[in-house]
């Protein structure tokens, strides 16, 4: 049985199949709710039911908190509407424009950026042309059809190839593959863009960018599209790592000051090792943040990195420092289940 769905603002309406999730929903009639995990796990899919009722698949109690739910917020990644609804979500836009689409592609480059980090450099085919925003991923579809999500880490106008950078996890299948049997010229095949995690060009708010670990991927994307296109607003970014070898692109990074006007880089290390010689903040990344800035009202964040530090930097930022929700996008970093 379908249920009809009404999204505001916006008045936008959509048929729910059963079985879907709103977001599945949504996407299918073209439209991009905020979304990034898709699991559960991160909370950037959260949005109010205003009538109606949905079951929740399984999610995580950060992203979700009982008191929430009981307010009348689901995540539509894994909330199933039950009877017709009407829901409230921010940062709406139309896919028509962009379209997921799946395609082959070869890799044409390995670099080992550090121990477990390697940067996969994809060709995309000559005769498709693959369109996305800088900060969105694309998920690589293995033979078993399980699926495997990485941020895209180029630009848009940095046409013809996709950069990704992948972190070996034990007991990872895929990226066993990727540091131990991945060969040039491999064939794999992706479905994407996906996610809603980009810059809102449109807004005049000074930015501050929190990366953790890999979740540097997306921002360096975001950084070279704003290169690319002259952005005049402030960026600070906060790179937060365990130790020196986790800021695989520190030079980079540095590089970035010089060229971009109005850009401050802030590396963080958690647990540097003697021998790094760091004299740079140390902590957690997101209290950086929160020791830097006294009021983030009037700012917009961009963080990528580990659930738990998107949890932990959005419900400090909003409490603490006055930040917006609707000024808040973020792209959790969530990992399949170790196999054999």
């Amino acid at each position: 049985m379908n249920h009809r769905i009404s999204l505001q603002p916006g008045n936008h309406q959509f048929d729910a199949e059963a079985g879907q999730t709103v977001l599945e929903a949504a996407l299918g009639a073209g439209l991009l709710l905020p979304h990034s995990c898709r699991d559960g796990a991160c909370g950037a899919c959260k949005g109010k039911v205003l009538e109606g009722e949905v079951v929740h698949g399984p999610h995580s109690e950060g992203a979700l908190p009982e008191a929430e739910r009981a307010e009348g917020y689901a995540l539509f990644c894994c909330a199933q509407p039950v009877s017709d609804l009407v829901i409230e979500a921010r940062n709406v836009s139309r896919a028509d424009d962009i379209p997921v689409r799946k395609l082959p592609c070869r890799v044409q480059r390995l670099q080992r950026l550090a121990d477990d980090v390697m940067l996969i450099d994809l060709k995309l085919p000559a005769s498709e042309a693959f369109k996305f925003r800088a900060g969105q991923y694309i998920d690589i579809l293995l033979a078993d059809g399980a699926r495997r999500s990485f941020s895209i880490a180029n630009a848009p106008h940095d046409a013809g190839h996709l950069e990704l950078h992948v972190r070996r996890i034990d007991g990872g299948r895929f990226t066993r593959h990727v540091f131990e049997a991945m060969k040039e010229k491999e064939i794999l095949r992706f479905e994407g863009p996906l996610g809603s995690f980009w810059l809102r060009e449109d807004s005049a708010r000074p930015i501050v960018m929190v990366a953790g670990g890999t979740g540097f991927a997306p921002i360096k994307g975001l950084i070279e599209h704003a290169l690319h296109i002259g952005l005049q607003r402030p960026i600070t970014l906060y790179w937060g790592a365990r130790d020196r070898a986790g800021l695989y692109l520190d030079a980079l990074a540095r590089d970035w000051e010089g060229r971009l006007p109005g850009f401050r880089y802030i590396p963080v290390l958690s647990d540097e090792k003697p021998d790094d010689a760091w004299t740079g903040r140390r902590g957690l990344v997101h209290q950086a943040v929160l020791d830097d800035f006294a009021d983030l009202s009037t700012h917009e964040i961009y963080a990528c990195g580990a659930p738990a530090m998107i949890d932990a930097a959005r419900s400090s930022f909003v409490a603490s420092r006055s930040l917006p929700e609707d000024a808040f996008f973020a792209d959790a970093f969530t990992f399949a289940q170790p196999t054999n």
